[in-house]
């Protein structure tokens, strides 16, 4: 009927936004009418892209290189890449396993799409990054949250994958460091949920994308267990510093990397070129240079936070090893951790994401705060909470 509803597909209705842009647009409303809000929402680097690679940009469009790169990336990006494992984790890897995508969420679409059928099960832990169950769901399979605790270092036993698994299930995806908690899982770790994934034939997807990020804690990548039935996706947004530039790759098997190929022909021919281009100059000892301070100021930013926060009441179960956020218990101020947020934005103007965003479990005791602003925005921050909370 003309001015009926559409319909959309039915999968729309398992894709739900993000909790936090509600949070987002009224805090944008507020600044409009001229009120300052300390963001500690946004979960994106607050330093601009280095200097090294965006001269390596600006270069290559006045070369006139702003043709279609081959589907799985520049030859020369995927060198660097595969290079880059050698150079900080000691792990061979060939470069015909590297596929160059736009931004991490395109490597998962292609792991998605080449393993998961419609009713496959793809174990993930909850809380966890939002866009995974989406994507699941996006290709008609079953994302099954699995609820991890404070207690637990927000990490899976083996044993719940193992509990989990049955003849539906295809693969298991976890992340570190991890985006709500900040955990970074350990080599032994990894290696414990790669043999509970293994032994049924299933696939292993870890996603590194905040890798370079760690402060205190070994750092490592699953791609020290093998090269069997193990994807690991990455990003040249956080570490990196290119969130915009939307590039990110993904190590894959060797034996898919054809079938990879051929879905990334269809689903974006490639990767930005210029993009590309401008990556190639993120391994060069100067921009690692410029991204080591900065990490060592995440650090600071962290150090500095959870002492603040932990002394007003917030319970966060020992110090985040990685990442740039800190998952705080607010269970000591309220039940409702959405509402939570909402009369922090409107009364002391601090903008924090909800635990709704990550999932279900104990969702409603969560907040993330995101120290991606400077130290002395994020001292006015507390100061600011401090007040609410009295």
């Amino acid at each position: 009927m003309p001015g009926a509803e559409p319909r959309l597909a039915r999968r729309m209705a398992g894709i739900e936004p993000f909790h936090v842009m509600a949070i987002l647009a009224r805090a944008r409303e507020l600044e409009a009418q001229g009120r300052e809000v300390i963001h500690m929402e946004v979960g994106e680097p607050d330093f601009p892209t280095p200097e090294p690679v965006v001269e390596a940009g600006h270069k290559a469009l006045a070369e006139g290189k702003t043709h279609y790169t081959p589907a799985l990336g520049l030859p020369a990006l995927r060198e660097a890449i595969a290079g880059w494992y050698g150079e900080r984790f000691g792990v061979a890897v060939e470069p015909g396993r590297v596929v160059v995508t736009p931004g991490a969420s395109g490597a998962l679409q292609l792991v998605l799409a080449a393993l998961v059928d419609p009713g496959e099960k793809v174990l993930m832990p909850d809380p966890g990054y939002p866009c995974n169950r989406h994507l699941v769901r996006l290709f008609e399979g079953e994302a099954v949250s699995l609820g991890v605790k404070a207690s637990q270092g927000f990490a899976l036993a083996n044993d719940q994958v193992i509990r989990a698994w049955d003849e539906r299930t295809r693969a298991l995806m976890v992340a570190t460091p991890s985006n709500p908690t900040g955990r970074v899982l350990g080599l032994d770790q990894l290696r414990f949920l790669y043999e509970a994934v293994r032994a049924p034939g299933g696939f292993f997807i870890v996603d590194e994308i905040y890798q370079g990020l760690v402060y205190g804690v070994p750092e490592v990548t699953a791609l020290s267990l093998g090269t069997e039935a193990l994807f690991v996706i990455n990003s040249f947004s956080k570490f990196f510093g290119m969130t915009g530039w939307r590039l990110g790759w993904l190590v894959a098997p060797e034996p898919l990397v054809p079938a990879l190929d051929r879905l990334a022909q269809n689903l974006f021919l490639a990767a930005p070129t210029l993009s590309q281009h401008a990556a190639l100059a993120a391994f060069q000892p100067a921009t690692l240079e410029i991204l080591e301070a900065r990490r060592r100021r995440f650090r600071k930013r962290r150090d500095y936070l959870y002492q603040a926060l932990t002394g007003l009441g917030f319970r966060i179960e020992g110090l985040p090893e990685g990442a740039f956020y800190l998952y705080a218990d607010v269970s000591a101020f309220t039940d409702d951790s959405f509402g939570f947020c909402r009369r922090l934005l409107e009364e002391a103007g601090v903008a924090v994401t909800p635990g709704l965003d990550f999932g279900s479990f104990r969702a409603e005791r969560y907040v993330r705060f995101a120290y991606t602003t400077g130290l002395e925005r994020l001292e006015r921050g507390v100061e600011r909470i401090e007040r609410f909370l009295r």
